[in-house]
């Protein structure tokens, strides 16, 4: 997913103010939780999406949800704020971009490794070490396949991309052959 500016803002400010309140690993883990269940449910998501459901409402759905799920007040009122300003539809957007600076500040770093088909463990294993080596930091790997990459990895971490596709080096070919 691809993090907006508005996501990255309020990732950022809520971060600092969990910091500051202790709280990071509370709030991270209500963010993350209330993002699955909006991602779940549709009837969650129209409540926010929909104008026809007033300020009000959607307040008292979303204080029903915290104490339900027992939600840090300061997550509570980031929510409340976020439906206030119908931006409802960036939470999994901040909730990435929380993740990512708790990674970054704790010394860790999250990396998508995409490939065209299922690779043995040996290699990511070698692939993870290369990845600490280079980045210095502790990373995790996540794992995608998407065999319209024909063959070939592409890494993601954060916003840098190393695209060793062949798809990748096929579209390069390309546009050096129409030059």
């Amino acid at each position: 997913m691809s993090i907006s500016v508005i996501g990255r803002r309020y990732a950022k400010a809520l971060f600092s103010l969990a910091t500051e309140q202790g709280k990071v690993q509370e709030v991270a883990k209500g963010l993350s939780d209330f993002v699955d269940a909006y991602e779940e449910s549709r009837e969650l998501r129209s409540v926010f999406e929909n104008p026809a459901f007033g300020a009000e409402r959607r307040r008292a759905i979303l204080a029903d949800i915290a104490h339900a799920a027992i939600l840090p007040e300061l997550l509570v009122k980031t929510l409340h704020m976020l439906a206030d300003r119908g931006r409802m539809r960036h939470v999994g957007e901040v909730s990435e971009a929380f993740q990512a600076l708790l990674e970054t500040s704790s010394g860790r770093v999250h990396a998508e490794i995409t490939t065209a088909t299922q690779l043995g463990e040996a290699y990511f294993t070698e692939l993870q070490r290369t990845l600490q080596h280079v980045t210095g930091k502790e990373v995790t790997l996540s794992r995608k396949i998407d065999p319209s990459l024909l063959g070939g990895v592409v890494t993601r971490i954060g916003d840098q991309v190393f695209d060793g596709s062949l798809r990748h080096r096929l579209a390069t070919l390309k546009d050096e052959l129409l030059r």
